[in-house]
Order: C-alpha cells, then sequence, then structure tokens
C-alpha cells in the first residue's frame, strides 16, 4: 500500500535481498559488487560535474579505478555540493547528519534511493526474526511523528518512545505497556535500549523480546550483557551506518559483523591512506553503490574498524564478507605517551568494577595526559580514584598523567547520544 500511495519501490528491493542477494555465495557477492562499482564510476565521471572535472581515466578493475578518487570529507563535500549531483535537487530528500563529529554531513537522494536504503535497513532488521507489522517498541529522536509516520506506526504495531528523555518513571510506564501490547522486539539507539534495560532491571519488570535491534552509537559489550539480562536473551542485532545512506554492516545470531558489500564497498585506511592488513586498525572509507543521484564515493566516516581475513567465513552460513570489529569514531581512542592505543572496551572493562563512579568520561586534550570526568555515587573519595588509577597503570602497562575532574553532569554529544572517550587531537586520515 504505501509503495501504491508513494511511486515507490521499497517492497521490491527488499524482496530482492530476501530472495537474490541474502543467498548469494562470496564469488557472487564479489561479483555483484564490483559490477555495482564500475557502473557507479563510469557514472560519476560522465555524469557528475565534480568527478568529470578530476579527469579520471577507468580501465576494467574497478578496484584500482576507485583509488583515483580523492577522499571524500565532510568540509570538502560542503565545498563542491553544488558539483556533486544530477537531476533536480528541489525534488530529492535531503538527509543530514547529527554533526556529532563537528561538521554536519549533508546528502541528497531521490526517493527510489531513500527506499532501496530503508529496504536493505529492514534487511538488516529481519535477522533478528522481526517481520513488519510485528508489535515492536522503537526508540527516537521525537513523539512527533505526523500523520504519516504515526499512520506507519499504527499499521506496523509500533510503540514509539523518546529515546533521549529518559526518565524513570516514564520509562518503567513504557515498559509496562510494551508487556500489556505483546511488544515481541525493541529497537532503537543502542544507548537508549540499555538504560531501559537497567530501568527494568531496578523496577524488576518480567519482560522477554524475541530480538533487539541497536543503531545509532556504538553496542558496547556491557550494554548487551545489560540488555541480555534484563530482556530474556534475545536475538540482538546491531546495524552499522550512516544518515548520509550507507548500511555497512549487521550482527548475525554470533555477533559478527557482516558487509553488506553489494550496497556499501568499504576501504579501510592507514593515515596515509593505504589499506590496512587484516587484524589492523583502519579508517572506514565507504562508497555507496546504489545511488546515483548524489554519489558518494570514498566517504570519509570519521569510523575505525579492524579488518577480518577476506576468506574467514561465519558459521551462521551468510556469505557476506565479514569485518572483525567496529571500533567506534577516529576520536573513541586515546593514545598514551608511548603511542598505544586505548579503546572504549578498554575503560569500561576497568570502570565498570568500580560502583562508587557512577558515570565517566575520557577526555585526551594533550598527547601527554588524560583527563577523566566522573559522576559519584555513593562512598565515591580520593582513595577510588587512586584504585582507578592504578588499574589503568597495570592495565596499559605504562604510567602517564591521569587527572580526575569530578562533575555534576556529563555532555552528550551534538545528536544527543553519549561519548565515553573524547579524543581531542586525534590523528586522522589526510
Amino acid at each position: 500500500m504505501g509503495d501504491r500511495f508513494s511511486g515507490s519501490g521499497f517492497m521490491n528491493e527488499l524482496q530482492y535481498w530476501r530472495s537474490e542477494v541474502g543467498k548469494l555465495d562470496p564469488a557472487g557477492l564479489k561479483h555483484l559488487q564490483k559490477e555495482r562499482l564500475s557502473r557507479l564510476l563510469k557514472h560519476a565521471v560522465t555524469q557528475i560535474p565534480y568527478y568529470r572535472n578530476l579527469s579520471i581515466s577507468l580501465t576494467n578493475d574497478p578496484y584500482a579505478d576507485i583509488r583515483q578518487f580523492p577522499v571524500m570529507h565532510k568540509n570538502l563535500m560542503k565545498q563542491h555540493i553544488d558539483e556533486l549531483y544530477v537531476g533536480d535537487r528541489s525534488k530529492m530528500i535531503v538527509e543530514k547528519s547529527s554533526g556529532s563529529s563537528g561538521i554536519q554531513g549533508e546528502v541528497y537522494m531521490t526517493l527510489d534511493e531513500n527506499r532501496r536504503y530503508q529496504a536493505v535497513q529492514t534487511f538488516l532488521w529481519e535477522w533478528s526474526g522481526y517481520r513488519m507489522g510485528m508489535p515492536m517498541m522503537q526508540t527516537g529522536m521525537t513523539l512527533k511523528r505526523g500523520l504519516i509516520k504515526g499512520a506507519k506506526d499504527f499499521l506496523f504495531q509500533t510503540h514509539y518512545v523518546n529515546a533521549f528523555e529518559l526518565e524513570y518513571g516514564k520509562m518503567v510506564a513504557e515498559l509496562q505497556m510494551a508487556h500489556r501490547k505483546g511488544c515481541s522486539y525493541f529497537g532503537g539507539y543502542a544507548s537508549s535500549l540499555n538504560v531501559y534495560a537497567e530501568a527494568a532491571k531496578k523496577a524488576g519488570i518480567d519482560l522477554h523480546f524475541k530480538g533487539v535491534i541497536a543503531w545509532g552509537d556504538k553496542l558496547f559489550d556491557h550494554y548487551k550483557k545489560n540488555i541480555a539480562g534484563a530482556f530474556g536473551n534475545p536475538i540482538i542485532t546491531e546495524l552499522y551506518g550512516t544518515t548520509e545512506g550507507f548500511v555497512i554492516s549487521g550482527t548475525c545470531e554470533g555477533s559478527n559483523h557482516h558487509q553488506l558489500s553489494p550496497q556499501t564497498f568499504i576501504e579501510l585506511l592507514d593515515k596515509d591512506g593505504n589499506e590496512v592488513q587484516p587484524g589492523e586498525r583502519g579508517f572506514v572509507v565507504a562508497t555507496r553503490l546504489d545511488a546515483f543521484s548524489f554519489p558518494l564515493i570514498r566517504f570519509y566516516t570519521g569510523d575505525i574498524a579492524v579488518k577480518e581475513d577476506a576468506a574467514v567465513q561465519c558459521s551462521c552460513g551468510r556469505a557476506f564478507p565479514l569485518l572483525r570489529k567496529i571500533i567506534g569514531r577516529d576520536t573513541d581512542i586515546i593514545h598514551t605517551p608511548s603511542g598505544k592505543a586505548l579503546i572504549v572496551h578498554f575503560f569500561t572493562g576497568i570502570l565498570e568494577h568500580f560502583e562508587e563512579i557512577k558515570q565517566f568520561k575520557v577526555i585526551q586534550r594533550v598527547k601527554e595526559e588524560i583527563e577523566i570526568e566522573y559522576i559519584p555515587a555513593t562512598n565515591c573519595n580520593e582513595e577510588v580514584l587512586q584504585m582507578v588509577q592504578s588499574v589503568i597503570y597495570e592495565k596499559a602497562n605504562e604510567v602517564f598523567p591521569i587527572r580526575f575532574k569530578q562533575v555534576q553532569n556529563i555532555a552528550v554529544t551534538a545528536s544527543g547520544k553519549p561519548q565515553i572517550i573524547q579524543n581531542l587531537v586525534a590523528e586522522k586520515l589526510v
């Protein structure tokens, strides 16, 4: 009904991924990706003014050809935005990122391109067992859904709740309502799902979901543990993508990240722009393969991930290539004076054992030291802070200056999402 009303092909695209793409073997997926990448690059150098002006000569190898294209940072995109599209931009859908990286991204899609983006996301939702129309509680930015979205929520039995105004009494009431309505799935921003899980445990609400779908921010290991414990050990599916239209990966039942390679071609690069080796961390650079009106080629996402060997296959049976690990944003890593990289899990794995600290954030303003903002719980004193410092030194096998700063509130990012690490001197891809 929605497709007929809007003139889009959402269901056709979803069925295509269900019945064809999802059943391809590794060779078939590679062939499809190569074909799509080749078509996109040819379109860009002939139809898109910015790329046409670069005078790039293509060969029969799109994986080599794409290296001739510049990495598209957000500031470069904003500078050339009037040269990066073809068609009538006034009739396109504009998508703007939150700006949590410091620069707000802005891209344009046709209705069909937007529906394809939504269809691929829904394909990943279904890895949790979800099908459209199953009762679901979902967190989001605002409860003001409007007529069209409100009708969709009613028809799809979606109970929509706010992701960021998380007051304990309201959350308990929402969870109780989800129980009465028989919601079998819970989806939304990872951090909000975790807070709801904590509220459910505190209130003693026995609510079992069949599946939980997380997106928007990082699903940390301690989030997964809380969610699994609070909601009856559901299948937890984590989506990794961007507002700019990239559906990069999703996790299967075994928690492995599968790349949606026919929709997004990704490169994992070191700071000099060279492809990293399996097991190494790299900056995520993405190219969307099914959008031609405003093609984003080699888009710098600002994220860091760990590369997996192309030969590794998941036991779940899906043939999509794997990412070994999603680290998070390029500002989510702290470097010690000797150059050791300390990721979010390093700090959460330590601080979760100190109940005297309610919440914390690690900030690196200079390379020589770190600052830890913290909100104290009961019995938090100087001795506790010294113990935290000692464990950090032990785990890092290095001593460096740590400055603790007690605060009443820890600010979230521009998107409203929490940020456990903020590296203000982070190394980035040039």
